[in-house]
């Protein structure tokens, strides 16, 4: 579920006590982070035990049902035999969770222990093509990979000695409640939100530069081609996928703005993927990631961009396309601001307000002098840790993404 998730809660279950399942048969749904997830069962077997109600709030990481896998001797097995009402008996199963197995892809349970018992590494782990749904390794994978003969030395990651400082103590503050005051208790959803936003001004000392960034020449072309890339590529074209091409061709020129901190280490990192902030009808925000953006082209863009906000305002997107994000945005233009100092998502290092769109009176210089005209034109922020990001690169960053916009190419052809 990620690093920074802490809980999940169960919302339904698909299976009871008693049910037959094969592997990848779903299981139960949760919420979790903002994001409602159906998830697979990693293994074939009964159902013997659901150790939780629907609604029940589970710390990641707890046991909640228990499979037997009859026949199976390659991992541990405890014989707890208990007897159900039918007089049959069941084996409680208990595999070793792997602690130093971090990965931003789902592995089973099963699929962890057979790899630590075969010594093989995160990074093999990782590239092997799994036969299951999504790409998922399946139990059958890693035991065909093993066959082959393809295990190579341990490479696992050692743990790091990071001193991790405590969290501040807060003090509650006092609040003084009138007669006809309304209380409203926060969701699940808002109070993880608040948790991430007090983490993230405590974790990072946020600086924010601002640019006024003339998008005439992006306007123009956008009120010219909407029509025809609409029919063409059955997309609506907005300014945000122009504004996440620019943002993504300005990370590989500023590498270190693509970046988190680890303590005392800075990770660049290799991959340039784009979280856009998505407001839900029920207020709260969550961030769906684009991968890869600096390989795909405008249309490969808006697609990206339009089916993950979509899905994202009907709870439709999986954990997967929530995290591993470098870097975020977020229109503030979408509510009419012209402008904002936003929060930054960690453990990333930067984020991109984009605000409204205006018709401003401009000075252009012309052959016959100067001349007052009118022009379109926004300001965009970026806020940034100043641990490992300076104002000079800052600035720098934030001023090589307005000078993309403002060479937009009129005359583009989609």
């Amino acid at each position: 579920m990620g690093e920074s998730v802490q809980e999940a809660t169960i919302t339904k279950w698909f299976v009871k006590q008693g049910d037959l399942v094969k592997e990848d048969d779903l299981l139960f749904e949760i919420a979790t982070e903002k994001v409602d997830s159906e998830i697979p069962s990693p293994v074939e077997g009964i159902i013997t035990k659901v150790l939780f109600e629907t609604g029940a709030i589970v710390p990641v990481g707890e046991l909640v049902a228990i499979i037997n896998l009859a026949g199976e001797d390659d991992i541990e097995k405890k014989s707890d035999k208990n007897d159900n009402d039918d007089g049959s008996s069941v084996v409680e199963l208990k595999v070793e969770k792997p602690t130093t197995y971090k990965s931003e892809k789902f592995f089973s349970p099963l699929v962890k222990s057979i790899a630590h018992k075969e010594n093989i590494s995160i990074d093999e782990l990782e590239k092997l093509q799994g036969s299951g749904v999504n790409g998922r390794v399946q139990k059958k994978d890693i035991l065909g990979y093993i066959e082959k003969g393809k295990v190579s030395e341990s490479i696992y990651p050692q743990s790091e000695n990071i001193d991790l400082k405590k969290e501040p103590i807060i003090k509650k503050v006092s609040v003084s409640i009138g007669s006809n005051d309304q209380i409203i208790e926060m969701d699940r959803v808002r109070k993880l939100i608040a948790d991430h936003m007090v983490h993230s001004v405590h974790t990072a000392p946020h600086v924010t530069s601002v640019v006024e960034a003339d998008v005439t020449n992006l306007v123009l072309w956008r009120n010219k081609v909407k029509d025809e890339f609409q029919q063409k590529y059955n997309e609506k074209l907005t300014f945000m996928p122009v504004f996440t091409e620019a943002v993504a061709m300005a990370l590989r020129e500023y590498p270190f703005v693509n970046s988190s901190v680890d303590g005392d280490k800075i990770i660049l990192r290799s991959k340039v993927n784009i979280g856009i902030a998505v407001a839900k009808p029920d207020g709260n925000l969550i961030v769906p990631v684009i991968m890869d953006a600096d390989k795909k082209n405008l249309a490969g863009l808006t697609s990206s961009l339009n089916d993950l906000a979509n899905r994202a305002r009907i709870n439709k997107l999986s954990p997967d396309e929530i995290t591993g994000g470098t870097f975020s945005i977020t229109n503030f233009g979408s509510f009419r601001n012209l402008i904002g100092t936003p929060i930054i998502n960690q453990p990333q290092t930067a984020i991109l307000a984009t605000g409204s769109i205006e018709k401003k009176p401009a000075v252009m210089e012309t052959p016959t002098g100067d001349a007052i005209v009118v022009r379109h034109k926004m300001f965009l922020s970026l806020s940034y840790d100043h641990r490992v990001i300076d104002g000079a690169l800052g600035g720098a960053f934030l001023r090589r993404i307005a000078d993309i916009l403002e060479s937009f190419d009129s005359n583009r052809i989609i």
